[in-house]
């Protein structure tokens, strides 16, 4: 079947099992608006067409890209047909400034995610920069307290980098190793088929996914079904529940900001630029591709740190107080 070839495809090419959800929806679509006709006998023609519908019908221009990178994605990789230039067919977003908190904002917000072990997710996330994805996915190995750096692997656009592991967090996360040990005890004890393994190693490997080296930071306490094997195992604590988490905590203080667990590598970022890291540091630590995407945080920086510049109508209030 044609949308299992896609699948196989996305696979082979190691994307992510969301990023395969979601690019096999957008190529079904786009199959069903043209009337079910084949993609071979379809082209650029088409595909302008799907998108100017998606538009017109009021769907986002992140969307919207999405739906052309999976439709070029099929074509390219799958049917192996370029359909040329398509750069103009492209949907324009719009670049927002990204919601930050104060660093006491951000302590209050991280103070309040009380339930274990969401809350040390949540200072992990904002100590180290990471996508909430990116940190559920971390492995032991993933730890190096020797070099006090966290090691990403297959991050986004699947690049591996590393970013910094904070001193504070030497003693929780050591603790937190602990819990996933006597879980990965009780796998081993119940003779548990192994955590899944990217990019097919445990092929090459066999026998890896039950080494403790490859098992989850924060696995989740249940067992569940693997989607693409159909194999019940133990995966990493669900992202949900860290959404839910920071929400509620974010509500318990009357903090008026959405806040997400995305919010923290913002905090992250801006935080570090207004204590006067340079742009490029800042950029590796992130895993940008491209130094505009860090450049977005200077909009939200407080010129001259975390007191920022002192406005002119204080100054004039402070000069007449004097005055007086």
């Amino acid at each position: 079947m044609f949308l299992d070839d896609l699948r196989d495809k996305l696979i082979e090419k190691h994307y992510s099992y969301k990023t395969e959800q979601a690019y096999v929806q957008w190529v079904k679509r786009f199959i069903l608006f043209n009337g079910k006709r084949h993609p071979r006998e379809m082209g650029k023609v088409e595909l302008e067409s799907f998108l100017t519908s998606l538009a017109k019908n009021g769907l986002g221009a992140k969307s919207q890209n999405q739906a052309y990178s999976a439709i070029k994605f099929m074509y390219l990789e799958l049917l192996g047909k370029d359909l040329g230039n398509l750069g103009s067919l492209r949907a324009k977003e719009t670049q927002r400034i990204p919601a930050v908190l104060s660093r006491t904002d951000t302590l209050r917000v991280l103070d309040a995610v009380r339930e274990h072990p969401y809350n040390l997710i949540a200072r992990t996330l904002y100590g180290g920069g990471l996508r909430l994805g990116e940190c559920l996915h971390l492995r032991v190995k993933d730890i190096d307290f020797g070099r006090y750096v966290i090691i990403v692997h297959n991050g986004k656009g699947d690049k591996d980098r590393t970013t910094t592991l904070p001193h504070s967090l030497i003693k929780p996360l050591m603790d937190q190793l602990g819990e996933a040990r006597n879980y990965w005890n009780i796998d081993r004890h119940r003779n548990m088929p192994g955590v899944q393994i990217p990019n097919s190693l445990d092929v090459k490997y066999p026998g890896i996914g039950k080494e403790f080296g490859w098992f989850w930071v924060f696995p989740a306490p249940e067992y569940s079904i693997d989607p693409r094997s159909r194999i019940r195992r133990r995966h990493h604590i669900h992202e949900s529940g860290v959404q839910r988490a920071v929400r509620d905590a974010a509500k318990s203080i009357d903090l008026l900001v959405r806040v997400s667990p995305h919010t923290f590598r913002h905090c992250f970022a801006t935080h570090l630029l207004e204590a006067g890291y340079d742009i490029r540091t800042v950029q590796e630590l992130l895993g940008h591709k491209d130094v505009k995407t860090t450049m977005l945080y200077t909009h939200v920086i407080r010129p001259g740190g975390e007191f920022g510049v002192v406005s002119p109508l204080d100054s004039v209030h402070t000069e007449d107080t004097i005055r007086q």
